[in-house]
């Protein structure tokens, strides 16, 4: 990526001292610039599905189509298998759910929030955290489920 010194078309080749008789080179080499942007690349492909909450559950499968994405990071709470409530990754007693909702609330633009739920967690106790982010103020309530799951339209799944 350095530049050299390219001597003038009809130099026979011999070296002559001299100012004028050579130019600089005006050319660069992009060969290292690509192979730096391509390992930045695969690094940022494989880094960006990790980027996600990192609760373990075992989500339900379902035959839906995934939601589009936003510009604000979505706020994600998710009921464990226990049934801890978290929020993002901060365990949250249930009693505190609501008033840390209408904290959050205020400092977000958008009103959506992602709910995760383990397949074993009874469905009583996945509609009352519901409840509580809709009196927390969020009323866009997204299910977060794995595709693969039965369609329950005889196609199979």
């Amino acid at each position: 990526m350095g530049a050299g010194v390219v001597q003038k078309s009809g130099d026979t080749g011999r070296r002559r001292r001299g100012r004028g008789r050579s130019r600089p080179m005006a050319e660069i080499n992009v060969t290292p610039f690509v192979d730096v942007m391509l390992v930045l690349l695969i690094i940022f492909m494989v880094a960006a599905p990790l980027m996600t909450v990192g609760v373990p559950v075992e989500l339900p499968k379902t035959a839906a189509n995934a939601l589009p994405g936003e510009e604000e990071e979505p706020l994600s709470v998710t009921i464990t298998s226990e049934g801890i409530v978290m929020i993002q990754t901060t365990e949250v007693a249930r009693e505190d759910l609501v008033a840390r909702l209408r904290a959050i609330a205020t400092e977000r633009d958008s009103t959506r929030v992602y709910l995760r739920a383990d397949g074993a967690v009874p469905y009583a106790e996945v509609m009352q955290v519901m409840g509580a982010l809709n009196r927390g103020g969020f009323g866009n309530i997204g299910l977060v489920t794995e595709t693969g799951g039965p369609a329950l339209d005889g196609q199979g799944g």
